[in-house]
């Protein structure tokens, strides 16, 4: 009788902090769990996918495993929810991992570096080659075990007050750029900014910064980038396909059954697809709509991609060099990377050029 009194009255939070989670969560009916965003709720895709994984759980489930969605800023900062899920104070967290390249470079190869992997490339390294056992083994050093929940495709070069004729125009630009593209961009002259999302548009209108980049059409429209920065480069080389990330505290996941444990990997996966989607589906007409209302759409010139192709090498190697965890990780990535750009080149590649050259 009191054994069951304390079940109720701890809650599952209390309850596997306590350190006894794999019996009693076994024996609880319901589990009411949190899932921090990193993004503000006015993103309805980026926030979107937390509310679409949690009606998925909350489907499979018969209702038994409610887990309520929180927007960046609500339970803690937008670039706390690594730590938050680490310590236990939150059980889930939906993010970017690049962000964190400050705590270690090697948590971007769990979303995107410059010259990386496309959307389908990084599905394929996680899911069929090593990109998810990799990470998990990272990943357990903080007491996370990450999912992928959220892709974005191949991202737009972001938004500039000044247009860019040459790589000689990045010098001294100050730039808002998301995660690991700042060590890239800096070697080009460029002062990188880690602004979050909810607070860009601010920093450009005022003149903070110089230029922006977030996502695409779609989101930067919804941001109102266009009405503060005419020019809208592309294409965004730094993240050819950044995966976002389900953070899940490990003790708490261990405490899980393993219907809840499948639960959460299923849901994961179709919350991502259905972002992708998303996003496939309402970026051309939003592109469309920034064009029609004066929008200069302009495209990178030769030397800055190939200025930041050679830094981003030159990056690499040395992180090679310098960084163990990165190394192990990045070895496996760049060796799939080679062959599945082989591959796309011949058939991918070649059919896309060729049908969005027709007029349809």
């Amino acid at each position: 009788m009191e054994r069951r009194l304390f079940v109720r009255g701890a809650g599952v939070a209390g309850i596997l902090a306590a350190g006894t989670a794999p019996a009693i969560v076994h024996a609880q009916a319901n589990i009411r769990w949190r899932i921090a965003s990193s993004f503000p709720k006015s993103l309805d895709t980026l926030f979107g996918v937390c509310d679409v994984f949690a009606a998925h759980m909350k489907d499979m489930s018969g209702g038994k495993f409610i887990i309520t969605t929180h927007a960046a800023g609500e339970l803690m900062p937008a670039f706390g929810v690594l730590d938050g899920v680490s310590n236990g104070t939150v059980e889930m967290a939906n993010t970017a991992p690049y962000y964190f390249f400050g705590k270690d470079p090697t948590y971007a190869l769990d979303c995107a570096i410059p010259f990386g992997l496309n959307y389908r490339q990084m599905n394929a390294w996680m899911y069929e080659g090593n990109g998810m056992k990799l990470l998990r083994e990272f990943y357990a050093k903080v007491g996370i075990v990450n999912f992928p929940m959220g892709n974005t495709g191949a991202q737009m070069g972001g938004w500039y007050r000044k247009e860019i004729k040459s790589v000689a125009d990045l010098k001294g630009l100050k730039f808002r750029a998301g995660g690991f593209a700042g060590k890239v961009l800096e070697r080009l002259g460029v002062v990188p900014q880690n602004i979050p999302g909810g607070e860009i548009y601010q920093a450009l209108e005022k003149g903070t910064i110089d230029a922006a980049e977030w996502v695409g059409p779609y989101d930067d429209q919804k941001l109102g980038f266009n009405k503060v920065a005419p020019f809208y480069y592309y294409p965004g080389w730094w993240e050819g396909g950044p995966q976002l990330s389900l953070y899940v505290n490990q003790k708490a996941y261990e405490g899980l059954s393993s219907e809840y444990k499948a639960m959460i990997e299923a849901a994961s996966q179709a919350a991502g697809t259905d972002m992708m989607a998303k996003y496939d589906y309402r970026n051309p007409a939003a592109l469309k709509t920034l064009v029609a209302g004066g929008t200069k759409l302009q495209r990178f010139p030769k030397d800055v991609m190939d200025g930041a192709f050679k830094a981003a090498m030159e990056v690499y190697a040395e992180l090679n060099a310098s960084n163990p965890a990165w190394k192990k990780i990045y070895d496996d990535y760049s060796n799939y990377r080679r062959d599945a750009n082989l591959w796309f080149r011949f058939t991918e590649s070649a059919f896309d050029d060729f049908m969005q050259s027709q007029k349809l």
